[in-house]
């Protein structure tokens, strides 16, 4: 059956004349039909844009550039502040890092924005349930720093970094967007029960952040409890912040709830710059057959607009969307679902047939600029008054027994100012024995700590090496080192499990 429950509305008025140069990247695959398409909306609403066209993605890899970005792509962004682009293919077998990667990189867009919202006209089993909310996601740091060695042929580790700035800048954006759009809360979603010192670390700052704004509700709950709720009650979300790794996951979840990434738009924020996009891939099997949705790509202008304070403009073209799709007369082929089917181009001349109407089922919601949080002049947040070096972990490539590993490392750190404290294995402590049953593998952590026959002596540098001079001429191979550190008294690293 075809809906049609809508009451087109009047709009209102006039629409405003400022002049924007944005750098346009329409992609690979359908990236430049759901552009166009877009362009053509945005020019029919009467706002006046240049449009810098540039490349980046797959002809760029093909082109031999590793990093998928052309030296044009990036001076006009530099130039213009403000990008609109499309799906970016990272080819497999050549190429270097994801191109979106780079560019969130090198213009330190360091919050990924994505709205969840209902739409009217598309039909998910959360229909009528009113959802509404906004994930805000750490963008440039967490594991997807992208920090990977081979410590041993069979065992890959990947780093894991969060920094007090990366944490007190994503969680003054959250709540700023939620006071720009006039909500009353914001939950941090972390794994701080595990990583304490990183997810940990996200939650003290959200904390401490939240102090600032005492209108808006803070709160906390774990990443699983979090995809948990959402399943169980999405409609007690209104902002949801967390690193970039979770945030991946929680924002696809997210938008499976209101319809898929079909229609989901993003941002990426950063002090000086902003580049919106369509999250779904670039879907090269149907590109140049005028079936793409361009739906997640308007919705990224419409937060494109607003980012430029043309609010006005955006509504318009965001009610007029809402429109069409409650209209029941068509839709991308991807969301139909038994309705009647309407190509990339006719669905784009149907919104703006739409233009000046407003939906009578998702009324416009009032927004206000965000502030986006100020660079800090500084490096380093956090100076503590004190800092001790304890002890050392020092990870060991070895192909055997624990107990003949600990012997070694004994051995070897007879004479230094060292003792032995325990070995574990992938964070079990398996040395001394203490009855666990642990599958171990090549990769061992020696935890070193002062010889207690030593107390009060600081340990340097001079005295590490002198520890690993021993332990490579007992024959062990070390892949790296971490320093134990206490800063102002307090344990700057985590133990072991089975560790007293």
């Amino acid at each position: 059956m075809i809906e049609n429950t809508y009451k087109a509305q009047p709009a209102a008025t006039t629409t405003p004349r400022v002049k924007h140069t944005i750098t346009a990247i329409p992609g690979d695959g359908i990236g430049p039909e759901i552009t166009s398409a877009t362009q053509k909306i945005i020019q029919a609403a009467g706002l006046e844009i240049e449009w810098e066209t540039v490349e980046a993605g797959k002809k760029v890899f093909e082109a031999g550039l590793a990093s998928g970005v052309s030296k044009e792509c990036l001076q006009s962004i530099r130039k213009n502040k403000v990008a609109l682009k499309g799906p970016l293919e990272t080819p497999i077998g050549y190429g270097g890092k994801s191109a979106n990667v780079t560019l969130r990189k090198m213009f330190e867009t360091f919050g990924n924005i994505r709205p969840v919202r209902e739409i009217p006209g598309i039909h998910t089993p959360f229909s009528g349930r009113g959802i509404d909310l906004v994930v805000v996601r750490e963008n440039v740091e967490d594991l997807y720093a992208g920090i990977e060695h081979m410590q041993t042929p069979d065992v890959a580790q990947c780093l894991k970094l969060i920094s007090t700035k990366g944490c007190y800048k994503i969680s003054e954006l959250a709540f700023e967007i939620a006071s720009a759009e006039k909500r009353s809360s914001v939950h941090v979603a972390t794994k701080a029960n595990i990583m304490k010192k990183t997810e940990g670390m996200m939650k003290q700052t959200f904390e401490t952040v939240s102090k600032s704004y005492p209108k808006i509700q803070a709160k906390h709950l774990l990443i699983d409890n979090c995809a948990h709720q959402l399943v169980i009650n999405p409609e007690q979300f209104e902002v949801i912040m967390t690193t970039n790794m979770n945030g991946d996951i929680i924002s696809d979840l997210t938008s499976g709830l209101v319809g898929g990434l079909g229609i989901a738009p993003s941002a990426n924020i950063g002090h000086e710059y902003a580049i919106f996009e369509a999250v779904h891939g670039s879907a090269p099997d149907i590109a140049g057959k005028d079936i793409a949705n361009p739906t997640a790509m308007i919705q990224s202008a419409v937060m494109m607009l607003r980012h430029l304070g043309e609010f006005q403009v955006a509504t318009q073209i965001e009610q007029a969307l809402f429109v069409t799709l409650q209209s029941g007369q068509g839709y991308p082929v991807d969301i139909a679902a038994g309705r009647p089917v309407v190509g990339t181009r006719q669905f784009t001349d149907m919104v703006v047939a739409n233009l000046g109407t407003q939906s009578a089922l998702s009324k416009p919601r009032t927004y206000d600029k965000v502030k986006v949080p100020q660079r800090e002049s500084v490096t380093v947040i956090n100076k503590p008054k004190t800092r001790k070096v304890v002890g050392t972990d020092i990870f060991i490539e070895f192909d055997g027994t624990p107990e003949v590993l600990g012997d070694l490392i004994e051995d070897a750190a007879e004479g230094t100012d060292f003792k032995l404290k325990m070995i574990s294995n992938r964070g079990t402590m398996v040395y001394p024995a203490n009855g666990v049953d642990t599958d171990c593998v090549d990769h061992w952590r020696c935890r070193m700590t002062l010889n207690p026959e030593l107390t009060g002596k600081d340990i340097d540098d001079n005295s590490l090496w002198q520890l690993l001079n021993r332990i490579s001429q007992n024959g062990l191979c070390w892949m790296h080192i971490e320093k134990l550190n206490q800063f102002d008294g307090e344990n700057a690293y985590t133990k072991a499990q089975g560790e007293a």
